[in-house]
């Protein structure tokens, strides 16, 4: 038997990177898993996945930005599964540059993603929470970053949206311990993703709802992190969804409103 058994999970952005191996995860656990990715295709992958190892999951595609997304996204575990109770909100990007470059589009996008996408979908999961209460604690894990706790160079944008998912984990803790619902936050350090694995130019890209968005670090960048890091190297996704799944697990119905930080020890 898993820790999960009987549990319904939504997990946006899991179609890809730390998203992906949550949901596997969870699934392995044995929670009913609604996997969510900006594109169709990486998202029926990882419910394919799931499904071929013995799990239940389904996708739900689409745009966590959009409007009408959030009560799809939790409308889909109800109707699917019977439920909702376990949600993580991890999808996101960064698009970085010096504040004085930055432009409103570049702010407004990420805000929009990291901070509003999350307060939509906790909003549209209130209602079907308080009409159908349980004898065990829900999960909410927000997911945050130490460039929201300590702050970052170049990134004014995404910096202030995590530091804003911390402000709506700890409201939302308060708020919604009434319910019987645990909700944290990790803030993530330097985990390897196609987000930031190192390139060797500047010539690496992903499109993400019609913009070119830069991605990597540098080659130089990546040795400075294992010369300096305490554990020598960045996270792995498994590692960095190995501390949501904690927070997803009945050892954890004591703990609410914190934010972990999951960097191995680097600040």
């Amino acid at each position: 038997m898993g820790t999960l058994d009987g549990k319904v999970a939504i997990v946006s952005g899991s179609g890809r990177g730390i998203g992906r191996e949550v949901a596997l995860k969870l699934a392995a656990e044995g929670a009913s898993v609604v996997v969510n990715d900006l594109d169709k295709e990486p998202a029926d992958e990882t419910v394919a996945e799931i499904v071929a190892a013995g799990g239940k999951a389904v996708a739900c595609a689409g745009s966590v930005t959009d409007e009408g997304f959030a009560e799809r996204f939790t409308a889909t575990a109800v109707d699917s599964f019977g439920g909702l109770d376990i949600i993580v909100n991890n999808a996101g990007y960064t698009w970085d540059t010096v504040i004085q470059k930055m432009t409103d589009e570049q702010w407004d996008a990420i805000i929009d993603v990291h901070l509003k996408a999350p307060f939509r979908i906790l909003r549209a999961a209130q209602p079907f929470i308080r009409a159908n209460p349980t004898p065990y604690h829900r999960k909410v894990v927000n997911v945050s970053s130490v460039s929201g706790v300590f702050g970052n160079p170049g990134q004014a944008n995404y910096s202030s949206a995590k530091a804003g998912v911390i402000g709506l984990t700890k409201t939302l803790a308060k708020e919604w311990g009434r319910y019987r619902v645990n909700v944290n936050g990790v803030a993530f350090g330097f985990i390897l993703t196609r987000m930031t694995e190192a390139t060797a130019a500047d010539e690496s890209f992903v499109e993400i709802e019609g913009r070119r968005i830069k991605v990597g670090v540098s080659p130089q960048i990546m040795e400075a992190v294992k010369r300096t890091h305490p554990l020598g190297r960045p996270g792995t996704p498994a590692e960095a969804a190995g501390a949501i799944y904690l927070l997803c697990t009945p050892d954890a119905d004591y703990i609410s409103g914190q934010v972990l930080n999951v960097d191995g020890a680097s600040r």
